[in-house]
């Protein structure tokens, strides 16, 4: 009796088992496949911030679906129709803030497949171009950007693969057709030390006019120079901390080195030095909040009252959740003539991402300006 009320609970089981169709294996057409739905996801999510786009639908990503059998789950499918109205919600505040775009191009390139039974993770870049409007009519011609993202598909029960998650790998700021994140409940810190007061973001901002010329103790033109040249293609002669919590700071110190400030190797107190040497950097050189507390007392940057104040050699950080941390270091490398500060840097690796694009997707968090 026991053994066949046992075999009548495992019945159903066993033929669910049986029901099921072998995951299909990823081949080549598989991982083009895999490439295009991801491509079409985020150049859907880039449309939508495009004027004359209509950011609730899907055609990209509707497209892709049709040609390369590859679909979305439909709790993923109902989560990126949600994103595409978040993004519709970035595109007003970046309207409000006088900033819009005409014209985007997203390329997706698959970097890696990994098939682990019923499961493929799909490791990919993103390379992203956005075409300013000109509505003040000095903005630069493009920003963009290069992220890394990790997309996990799933063999459904009838074989076919469905595309179940898509996050982000990169620190830093989320790229602006990335949804705004929800707003963090604030958790100060006991003891946080206080570097600098916040900065207001309001425009336009009071005058604070920088002298970005040759009787100047830095070369601000040349930081600059240093940060656009080796956004995306990175100064071997410096090690990288993208995996290790980030790299903006470590480039950001890379961009105030070229442009003249000193190095400090040998001091007694804490975040007294600044430095890259042949086998370490110090904490001030690669970490936020150690390079604002560097800065600080060392007089080497003035805190600004308005984010739009920053010029050319200018930083800007961010403190995501204003938990007292900051989280971000950018460089401001571009200044238009109607005062919009443009920024530059790793985790995402971005070029010129506007001052207006940050708050649009981060209306929540804390920013802190300084002069350099």
């Amino acid at each position: 009796m026991a053994a066949t009320a046992l075999s009548a609970v495992l019945l159903p089981v066993t033929a669910a088992h049986a029901a099921q169709t072998p995951a299909p294996a990823v081949t080549a057409a598989t991982t083009d496949a895999f490439g295009r739905l991801a491509d079409a996801v985020l150049t859907d999510r880039t449309d939508a911030l495009v004027q004359g786009t209509r950011p609730a639908t899907r055609p990209a990503l509707t497209s892709a679906e049709t040609t390369t059998g590859v679909r979305l789950t439909a709790a993923q499918a109902k989560a990126e129709t949600s994103a595409l109205t978040a993004l519709h919600g970035t595109r007003s505040r970046l309207a409000a803030l006088g900033e819009a775009y005409t014209d985007a191009d997203t390329r997706v390139t698959v970097d890696s497949v990994r098939r682990h039974g019923r499961t493929a993770t799909v490791r990919a870049t993103e390379t992203t171009t956005l075409t300013y409007a000109k509505i003040r009519g000095d903005e630069p011609a493009t920003t963009g950007f290069t992220a890394h993202h990790r997309f996990t598909f799933t063999a459904a029960p009838d074989g076919t693969w469905q595309l179940t998650r898509e996050r982000l790998t990169d620190k830093g700021p989320r790229p602006v057709n990335a949804p705004a994140p929800a707003p963090a409940t604030a958790t100060a810190r006991p003891g946080a030390v206080i570097d600098a007061p916040s900065s207001a973001t309001t425009y336009p901002a009071p005058a604070a006019p920088k002298n970005l010329g040759t009787t100047t103790p830095y070369n601000y033109p040349a930081m600059a120079a240093y940060a656009e040249k080796y956004w995306k293609n990175y100064n071997t002669a410096y090690r990288r901390y993208n995996g290790m919590g980030g790299d903006c700071t470590n480039f950001l110190s890379q961009s105030l080195y070229a442009g003249g400030w000193k190095q400090v190797t040998n001091s007694t107190e804490d975040y007294d030095t600044w430095y890259s040497g042949t086998s370490s950097d110090s904490d001030t050189w690669i970490g936020v909040n150690e390079w604002s507390w560097f800065t600080q007392t060392a007089r080497r940057t003035t805190a600004l009252a308005n984010a739009y104040q920053m010029d050319v050699g200018d930083v800007l950080q961010m403190d995501f959740d204003k938990d007292g941390s900051k989280d971000h270091s950018m460089m401001t490398t571009y200044r238009s003539g109607s005062g919009v500060p443009y920024l530059t840097y790793h985790d995402a690796d971005t070029y010129r991402r506007s001052l207006p694009s940050l708050i649009a997707s981060y209306p929540n968090s804390g920013y802190y300006a300084y002069r350099s």
